[in-house]
């Protein structure tokens, strides 16, 4: 396998994270999105969105990252990080939509700000920030992972953006169960660790 990433994206270090906890074996490419190469045709024609994470598993062409998390869970049949019943599957698919919206558009955003120059207003994306967080907090409450009793694909997602929300000036000393949740999922064989940036609270 081959995994066209950067390492400051977020999106990016999600796959990578989700590789080294399953133990699987790839090859990284670093896509160099100062220089645009994520919008030249080679690029394009992997992911016409021009975005970074694209895998590449011997020629099958995956693009998205939470798209990859479930395609890598359901091509090796990793039942426990990807469940199948009803119930479960539903929480988890939950928590990838979160991780494409309110993430997104939370601490993502404010890290887009501090870390790229993104023109959001922080004021705005920060307070989207802590009102994810509330609730990521209040979830937490009653077990260790957002999803189940044990890590899930969820989990997965929504790590990297709020492990560096403070880098996005969203500060988590108010939510301890979040905290102690990162150090859990930190904790797990196979965790890799995403590219710390010296911006917002984190300078």
């Amino acid at each position: 396998m081959k995994l066209y990433y950067h390492p400051l994206s977020g999106h990016s270090h999600r796959v990578r994270l989700f590789l080294g906890l399953i133990g699987a074996g790839h090859d990284l490419v670093e896509v160099d999105l100062s220089t645009g190469a994520h919008k030249k045709p080679e690029f394009l024609a992997l992911n016409a969105f021009g975005q970074v994470p694209v895998l590449d598993d011997d020629g099958t062409i995956v693009t998205d990252s939470n798209a990859i998390l479930v395609y890598l869970s359901k091509k090796l049949g990793l039942g426990d990080w990807l469940p199948e019943t009803p119930v479960a599957a539903a929480a988890v698919q939950k928590w990838l939509s979160v991780a494409a919206g309110q993430v997104a558009y939370g601490p993502a955003a404010a890290r887009l700000v501090t870390v790229f120059g993104a023109p959001f207003r922080p004021e705005e994306v920060i307070t989207r920030a802590h009102a994810l967080l509330a609730v990521v907090e209040a979830e937490l409450s009653s077990r260790d992972f957002i999803a189940a009793a044990l890590p899930t694909v969820a989990d997965v997602a929504l790590y990297s953006y709020i492990a560096r929300a403070p880098e996005g000036n969203v500060d988590l000393q108010a939510y301890p169960k979040v905290r102690a949740w990162l150090a859990r999922i930190e904790a797990l064989p196979g965790f890799v660790e995403f590219r710390r940036t010296p911006v917002g609270l984190a300078g």
